[in-house]
C-alpha cells in the first residue's frame, strides 16, 4: 500500500542509512552507495561527501540524484525520493555535527566529529529537492 504524503515525509526524516544512486555515465550503471542524510518534512534533503569524491563529481555532472531508505519491521516499508541538486557549498563543523549527532549516541558525536573534519578532506553539502517519490507499506511476512 502507498503511503500518504506525511507518512513518507515522515519516514524519510527518521534516521535510515539511505543507499544513494546517481547516473553513472554511459554503458555504466547507476552508482549506488550508503549514505548518511538530512531531511526535514517538506524541505530539501542535504547530504554531505567529499569535493574529490567520485559521487561528487557524478552529482555534480548529473544534477540530479535519488535516495532510498527502508525497513524491515514492524512492517517492511520503503520510500525513494528523486530530484536535482539546488545548492552546493562547503559543508561547516556544524553541519557534520548535525549530521553526525542523527546517527550517532551523543557520546560518539564530538570525537566522529573531531576525526571527520581533519581526516575526510573539504567536504560539500550537496541539497536535492524532493520531485519524485516512490513510497510503500508491504505489511508484515
Amino acid at each position: 500500500m502507498a503511503l500518504t504524503r506525511e507518512e513518507r515525509a515522515q519516514f524519510l526524516a527518521e534516521p535510515h542509512i539511505a543507499a544513494l544512486a546517481v547516473d553513472a555515465g554511459p554503458d555504466r550503471a547507476p552508482l549506488t552507495v550508503p549514505i548518511w542524510y538530512q531531511y526535514a518534512p517538506g524541505g530539501d534533503v542535504w547530504i554531505m561527501t567529499g569535493f574529490d569524491s567520485r559521487k561528487y563529481e557524478l552529482i555534480k555532472a548529473a544534477g540530479r540524484f535519488s535516495l532510498m531508505v527502508d525497513r524491515l519491521e514492524p512492517t517492511i516499508r520503503y520510500v525513494s525520493v528523486e530530484g536535482p541538486v539546488v545548492d552546493t557549498a562547503a559543508a561547516t563543523r556544524e553541519q557534520l555535527r548535525e549530521l553526525a549527532a542523527r546517527y550517532l549516541p551523543a557520546e560518539k558525536v564530538d570525537g566522529y566529529v573531531e576525526f571527520a573534519w581533519e581526516n575526510h578532506g573539504e567536504q560539500a553539502v550537496v541539497r536535492m529537492r524532493p520531485e519524485r517519490w516512490v513510497s510503500s507499506d508491504l505489511g508484515t511476512v
